[in-house]
C-alpha cells in the first residue's frame, strides 16, 4: 500500500528557492496587478523575513484604472521617460510603502524588493519610511544621484542576482 506524502517535505533543501528569490519572485506575481498600460512593477515589502506589504504600479485608490483611460498622459503618445510630472499612475514602491501606512504596519528596518529600480522620488520615500534594504530586478532610472542618496542614508542596495542553476542529475 502506498500512502501520499506531503511533496514539500520530500523535497531536497537544495530545491527551495532562497529568500532573495522568493520575496523577487512574490514581487513579480505582485506586479501582474499593476493597471499601467505603460510598464508593470511590484514591490514587497519584508520584516523578518515576513511580508508586511505589497505595491503594484497604477493609479490611486478610487480613480479610473490607467489601463481604462484612467491616466491621460499613458495613454498619450509620450516617450518612455517623458512628462512624467502629468502622470497620475503611482510606483510600486510608493504604494507599498503607503498601504503599510494605510493599515498601520511599520516599515523602520524593513527590506523592499522591487522588480526595477527605485526612481529619485521614490528613493526619498524609501528613505523616509526607514527602510534599510533595497533589492531590485532590472534598471529603471536608477542614477548617480539615487545612488548616492541611499548610500548618504546607509540604505544597502543591490540588483538581485538569482543564484546559479542547480545541475541535474
Amino acid at each position: 500500500m502506498t500512502t501520499s506524502t506531503d511533496a514539500s517535505t520530500d523535497a531536497p533543501a537544495d530545491t527551495r528557492p532562497d529568500w532573495d528569490t522568493y520575496f523577487m519572485d512574490i514581487a513579480r506575481v505582485v506586479s501582474s496587478r499593476g493597471n499601467c498600460s505603460r510598464r508593470k512593477v511590484g514591490a514587497v515589502i519584508v520584516s523578518d523575513r515576513r511580508i508586511i506589504s505589497t505595491g503594484y504600479n497604477g493609479t490611486p485608490r478610487g480613480i479610473r484604472n490607467c489601463c481604462e483611460g484612467g491616466c491621460a498622459r499613458c495613454a498619450s503618445a509620450a516617450p518612455s521617460g517623458s512628462a512624467l510630472a502629468e502622470c497620475v499612475c503611482s510606483h510600486a514602491e510608493e504604494n507599498a510603502i503607503t498601504q503599510a501606512a494605510y493599515h498601520g504596519v511599520r516599515t523602520k528596518d524593513a527590506t523592499l524588493y522591487v522588480t526595477i529600480s527605485p526612481c529619485l522620488t521614490c528613493a526619498k520615500m524609501i528613505i523616509n519610511a526607514g527602510i534599510l534594504s533595497v533589492v531590485y530586478g532590472g534598471d529603471y532610472a536608477f542614477n548617480e544621484q539615487t545612488r548616492a542618496l541611499f548610500a548618504e542614508a546607509g540604505i544597502v542596495c543591490r540588483t538581485y542576482a538569482p543564484p546559479d542553476p542547480v545541475p541535474e542529475g
